[in-house]
């Protein structure tokens, strides 16, 4: 997750504490970034913080403006920097990852440009802000999350051109996603309900506690009531979920057999 002109280093520097705890790495979406990177032998991993989705077997390099994150990180080669000014020569690294962190970076096309002159293939994991369905917590609780995502957020064929993506890959969220980032309690509504939860997304950092408050106690008794249920009860019986996420490989594709 990294730096923005926004002071996103500093909102992770708050958030980071005990951020392992809740944002833990779904092995799903950790098999398809493993597959994009196959053959990958040097990885530096851009908006690292605590590591997740990283090539087992690979050497691993973490950057993050965020020092709380970087401390969270097991590796042994990390460096505080930002993403649209990484500190290596052209072509150090197999390839370059970068996991729900563009929407980050103070300019999104010098850092995937940093991206492509310091790997020869680039897998990145995001968002596509015009897509739908939204997520009925935006559209029923807080549709402030509406104005910050959109204005954070670059739609998809602007990144994918921008990185020269020759492969986009859907990943719809399982209902049972275990990286607790916004979208992963869709069929678990009453997560959003724990402060905890909350705490572990920048999304909810970022926006008035009082706005926040005030949409979890609408939705507590939304579900005390049953109303949630009624309104949702085609979700409740699907496991999987497109939201728009999606992952982008540029450079060499992967070696056979990824």
């Amino acid at each position: 997750m990294n730096s923005a002109s926004d002071g996103t280093p500093a909102v992770y520097d708050r958030i980071g504490t005990g951020y392992r705890d809740i944002r833990r790495p779904d092995p799903r979406l950790h098999a398809l970034i493993t597959r994009a990177l196959d053959g990958a032998r040097s990885v530096v991993n851009v908006g690292a913080g605590a590591g997740s989705y990283e090539p087992v077997g690979a050497a691993v390099t973490a950057v993050d403006p965020s020092r709380v994150m970087l401390d969270q990180h097991p590796g042994a080669a990390k460096v505080k920097a930002s993403a649209d000014a990484l500190p290596f020569p052209d072509g150090s690294f197999d390839a370059a990852m970068a996991v729900m962190t563009v929407h980050h970076w103070p300019d999104l096309r010098r850092g995937l440009g940093e991206l492509r002159r310091v790997a020869r293939r680039q897998v990145v994991f995001t968002w596509d802000p015009v897509f739908r369905p939204e997520l009925w917590l935006i559209e029923e609780y807080l549709p402030e999350i509406r104005e910050m995502e959109h204005a954070r957020f670059t739609p998809l064929d602007v990144v994918a051109e921008a990185l020269g993506a020759h492969t986009v890959l859907p990943f719809p969220i399982p209902h049972d996603f275990t990286d607790g980032f916004q979208i992963a309690y869709w069929r678990r509504p009453e997560a959003y309900l724990d402060p905890a939860v909350r705490l572990a997304s920048s999304t909810f950092a970022q926006l008035p506690p009082a706005v926040v408050e005030a949409a979890a106690e609408r939705l507590r008794g939304d579900l005390a009531s049953g109303a949630w249920h009624r309104r949702h009860a085609d979700l409740l019986g699907r496991s999987a979920v497109d939201y728009g996420y999606r992952l982008l490989v540029a450079g060499p594709a992967p070696t056979a057999g990824a």
